[in-house]
């Protein structure tokens, strides 16, 4: 895990994409970005539309540069053992039971 992880906030919406140039696109607030792509340019890409976190899933490992690049950027970085869907729908799951709560 990168990123100073000291400002907790609430995810607005989440992508997931491996296309950053589709991550681009998207206006919502406090994104969480779920990703296979393992490298710096997801964390630059997560900067540039304000995410307040990223999920590489499937277990990729993160390289050294993608870990200091996060951590220079204060974003928040984890890697998931789970795949993009099975990821998604636990967030999904998540959501429900607190919109319930």
């Amino acid at each position: 895990m990168a990123g100073d992880g000291t400002s907790p906030r609430a995810v607005g919406a989440v992508v997931a994409n491996d296309l950053m140039s589709d991550v681009l696109l998207h206006d919502a607030d406090d994104i969480l970005l779920l990703t296979s792509l393992a490298s710096d340019q997801a964390i630059r890409t997560a900067h540039i539309v304000g995410a307040m976190g990223v999920v590489v899933h499937n277990a990729k490992p993160l390289s050294e540069t993608m870990i200091k690049v996060a951590n220079d950027l204060g974003i928040p970085l984890v890697s998931s053992p789970l795949s993009k869907y099975d990821a998604c729908v636990r967030l999904h799951d998540a959501f429900l039971a607190e919109e319930r709560a």
